[in-house]
């Protein structure tokens, strides 16, 4: 009987592994790894603004819609204020500007002087402006030609708003005509009845001053309620549409942005621009 043959152990050899193939395998996998978290986060930072609007982050989200609408604003400001080369360049404030350092009011986008500055007086038949007397002396140290306006408010009493507004402003040679700022409808009243208090405030601020007052509106109010029969007046009008690109031919001054940026004052202030020359807004002002 044979015996089988028995292999001993020691004849048996194993193939060895090879550590570099070993070693090489984990580092490529590491470094594939390494390099799609790399372009995870490089593509998750590029578009960082988009992800966070998309997520749903509604602080976030208000942040930057307030941004982007503050860089498409100025956008526009630098295009309107482009196509007014030589037409004089001003503002209006009121209470809600806060207080203003009038020092440092010189122009607009740090780029396009101020000539002039409607400030605030009155609103309706009992309220002056806390900030109208500060800003009014502000304005005249400025050397800036300054204007008063009045808020008007279509259910109080016109001729007592006409009251309160002459005894708050005393208007100097230099000074703006006075102006009627009337944006809102009435309630409970016909606009006919409407129209009758508009021109008493008028009556009596021109019977009071001896200049035509200026009537301040929106551009839709003054084509649906106040362009036939108050034809004669003159009109600042708001209008902040972007397909508005230049002043009405037959508007004095056109306010076409609320959102413009002015050394001196915190926030967000309206810009206008008056339908001329510095010299020839001069040639309006009080005598």
């Amino acid at each position: 009987m044979k015996r089988k043959a028995v292999r001993s152990r020691s004849t048996i050899r194993r193939k060895p592994r090879k550590k570099g193939s070993l070693f090489s395998g984990k580092l490529l996998r590491f470094s594939i790894i390494g390099f799609l978290i790399f372009l995870f986060l490089g593509i998750g930072y590029h578009y960082r603004n988009g992800l966070l609007y998309y997520l749903g982050f509604k602080s976030y989200k208000l942040k930057y819609e307030q941004a982007e609408a503050k860089r498409i604003s100025d956008v526009r400001n630098y295009q309107v204020l482009e196509n007014h080369q030589g037409k004089a360049i001003g503002i209006d404030v009121s209470e809600f500007q806060g207080k203003i350092d009038w020092t440092l009011v010189e122009n607009i986008e740090n780029d396009y002087p101020l000539e002039f500055v409607f400030i605030r007086a009155t609103a309706g038949n009992d309220r002056e402006d806390r900030q109208f007397t500060t800003n009014w002396i502000g304005a005249k140290k400025s050397k800036m030609i300054r204007g008063a306006y009045h808020y008007y408010r279509p259910n109080e009493n016109s001729l007592e708003q006409a009251k309160l507004f002459i005894k708050s402003v005393q208007l100097r040679k230099g000074d703006l005509p006075p102006v009627l700022d009337i944006e809102k409808l009435p309630k409970g009243q016909s606009i006919d009845s409407l129209k009758v208090g508009l021109k008493r405030w008028l009556k009596a601020i021109e019977t009071h001053y001896k200049v035509k007052p200026i009537i301040y509106t929106s551009e839709k109010y003054y084509d649906d309620f106040l362009k036939e029969e108050f034809s004669n007046y003159l009109f600042w009008i708001a209008n902040y549409n972007f397909y508005r690109e230049k002043i009405g031919e037959d508007w004095l001054f056109w306010q076409f942005t609320e959102k413009a940026s002015v050394s001196g004052i915190k926030g967000n202030v309206d810009v206008n621009i008056y339908n001329g020359d510095v010299e020839q807004l001069r040639f309006i002002t009080i005598e």
